[in-house]
């Protein structure tokens, strides 16, 4: 009887290449910490010295997967582990597509890469052949361009690609990594780790089967949760189902969550032509999904008319309509589609580099940069044509790109002039495209994230804008902070959960129900469990282990905090007016530690960790 997972670690040391070892998978861990994140954080919690430097050889990019992933359990993902360059902190970053289940097949649970290589090289992993090979033909490629030619250079179509673009080889501190074409591991600067160690791509081909405890029982939950998706009534999924994730554009610029001009606003008259009806009109033609994901959410497309036209593109989704669209009051869809697939090419996160564009672009409006610094670029807000060329001087760090290519964080540190007061990160990492003012558990959610500003840690927004309880709680208030501590842990470990088992947290709001993940666990690997359990015994732990890790690495109270931009009144919306003010960031945190049995200061206490059975940590 199988238990879903393929049981084996690889070990890669780019630095020498006859230092290639598998060891066995211990069970026992396996039972302890899931698969997924909670794999990737207690390894690089164990394998990595407080405070090294993330580009150094010592520190390992991880590809990790789960014990659902390549079985029918649908819209699973694979993760990436590392220490961010962008944030020294702990970073997970997901991807969905095919790589992950082909590294199954191949019979790796988790993919362990350190060292440097003195040259470009890429991985080839053909189930139990494990290459090291040239790749300086291949450096200077972007992330499209390397498909082609890897599958053709290996000789095998059916293969999946991993790879950087020049922004990873160039260290842009937030360079993502691509994978199987429209899909990207983005967040915390993966890629750039991946560029600091001169590999360039890993290249995998896999022919194992996966077996799973109860087959039988696996295949009624999987039609169980098709059905369930069909008969639903939560708000987003139709939305979701019809039009992926820019169908919830219309909400968000409603009820005032949306970023515009570098979050000075949180609503725009420009939103509407960038949600699903105007990208569907553009540029879509077809629908495409994940491996094993009724939803499809995913919409391909080409680009019709103007500069870009004949750009086949995806789905511009929400986060990119929000930043690198509204945030840089960017209204122009067909440049908004061309802007992401730019961004994908070069291989730099969207997210962030919206983010970045759009505090230049308040720069340049206030005066504190000028076109001579931007090599004759006008960069004013709504300007896309010029905002293309100064994406590709970031992932190419040419003049000013040098500075921006670090991180809004440090960019804002070296142009100085006050611009830290519009520099729109928490701990490093740019915030989502869910504008907090107006919903007090948003920012206690960015300001406890593990991996800095994310809305994939907690983003209750929905929750809090219509008043509804979470399970097993109670209803919230949009403006109070009341309850909201509460309401973040639980969905802390609920999506600790989730990327342990690598389910993509999109599927979870088109409907499928708490209960069918833990059966869906239970039915792979035979071991029995509840939602409830998943959140307690497993969410939980994680959760501790990603903040001792960042605690060690010197994160405190000073760093949970939201940026200055987030205490200025909000100007227009529903919850016009609001702010997030010390006082109130400070009753959350008070509560949020409280109840979290850390101290103070934020430090897991030994009695929590001990209970959780974490007790090598409890004396750090």
């Amino acid at each position: 009887m199988g238990n879903g997972y393929a049981g084996k670690i690889l070990k890669i040391d780019l630095s020498r290449k006859d230092e290639i070892s598998t060891d066995p998978l211990d069970m026992k861990f396996a039972k302890k910490f899931l698969g997924g994140k909670g794999f990737g954080a207690k390894l690089l919690y164990d394998l990595l010295p407080p405070k090294t430097d993330p580009y150094s050889p010592k520190n390992p990019i991880m590809y990790v997967t789960g014990p659902l992933t390549g079985t029918l359990a649908p819209c699973i993902r694979y993760c990436l582990v590392t220490k961010s360059p962008l944030t020294n902190t702990f970073n997970d970053t997901y991807a969905g597509g095919d790589f992950g289940q082909e590294l199954k097949y191949a019979g790796y649970d988790v993919v362990i890469i350190s060292g440097k290589a003195k040259k470009p090289v890429y991985l080839q992993i053909f189930d139990d052949d494990i290459q090291i090979k040239d790749a300086q033909h291949l450096w200077g490629l972007n992330t499209y361009e390397i498909y082609d030619v890897l599958k053709s250079e290996v000789n095998e179509k059916t293969a999946k690609v991993s790879c950087i673009g020049p922004a990873g080889e160039n260290l842009v501190k937030f360079a993502l990594v691509d994978c199987d074409l429209h899909r990207q591991a983005g967040r915390g600067g993966a890629g750039a780790v991946m560029g600091s160690k001169n590999l360039k791509a890993v290249v995998v081909r896999g022919t194992n089967g996966i077996s799973v405890a109860d087959y039988d029982r696996l295949e009624k939950e999987v039609q169980k949760i098709s059905h369930d998706m069909g008969i639903t009534d939560k708000f987003f999924a139709p939305k979701l189902q019809a039009g992926g994730t820019p169908a919830i554009v219309d909400f968000s610029n409603e009820e005032a969550v949306l970023p515009y001009k570098n979050f000075q606003d949180q609503t725009s008259d420009i939103a509407e032509n960038l949600n699903d009806k105007g990208q569907r009109k553009s540029f879509w033609l077809r629908e495409y999904g994940c491996f094993a994901c009724p939803l499809h959410c995913s919409k391909i497309g080409m680009i019709k008319k103007g500069p870009y036209k004949g750009t086949v593109c995806d789905t511009v989704e929400y986060e990119n309509v929000g930043l690198l669209g509204t945030n840089c009051a960017v209204g122009n869809v067909d440049a908004l589609a061309y802007s992401q697939n730019l961004c994908d090419r070069l291989g730099l996160d969207a997210i962030t580099t919206g983010n970045i564009v759009g505090f230049t672009m308040e720069c340049f409006e206030k005066g504190i940069i000028t076109k001579k610094d931007l090599g004759g670029l006008d960069l004013s807000f709504g300007n896309w044509k010029n905002m293309m060329e100064l994406i590709n001087m970031i992932a190419y760090r040419k003049g000013i790109g040098n500075i921006l290519a670090e991180g809004v964080m440090r960019a804002a540190k070296k142009i100085g002039k006050g611009t830290e007061n519009f520099a729109i990160h928490i701990k490093g990492l740019e915030s989502p495209a869910w504008a907090p003012r107006g919903t007090p558990g948003v920012g206690l959610a960015l300001m406890t994230a593990d991996r800095g500003g994310c809305h994939q840690r907690s983003n209750p927004v929905g929750l809090e804008v219509f008043g509804l309880a979470w399970p097993g709680g109670y209803p919230t208030e949009r403006v109070s902070i009341k309850g909201k501590p509460d309401l973040v842990i639980w969905e802390q470990h609920h999506y600790a959960a989730l990327y342990s088992l690598l389910m993509c947290e999109i599927f979870s709001h088109a409907g499928i129900t708490n209960e069918s993940y833990a059966s869906l666990f239970s039915a792979v690997t035979g071991w029995d469990a509840t939602y409830s359990s998943l959140l307690s015994e497993y969410g939980e732990r994680i959760w501790n282990i990603t903040r001792m890790f960042n605690w060690r690495e010197g994160f405190q109270r000073e760093h949970d905090t939201v940026p200055p931009r987030f205490k200025e009144p909000l100007p227009s919306g529903p919850a016009k007016g609001h702010k997030f003010t010390d006082e109130d960031i400070n009753k959350m945190l008070d509560e949020y530690y409280s109840k979290r049995g850390w101290d103070e200061q934020g430090k897991p206490t030994k009695e929590k960790l001990i209970e959780l059975g974490l007790d090598s940590m409890a004396s750090d």
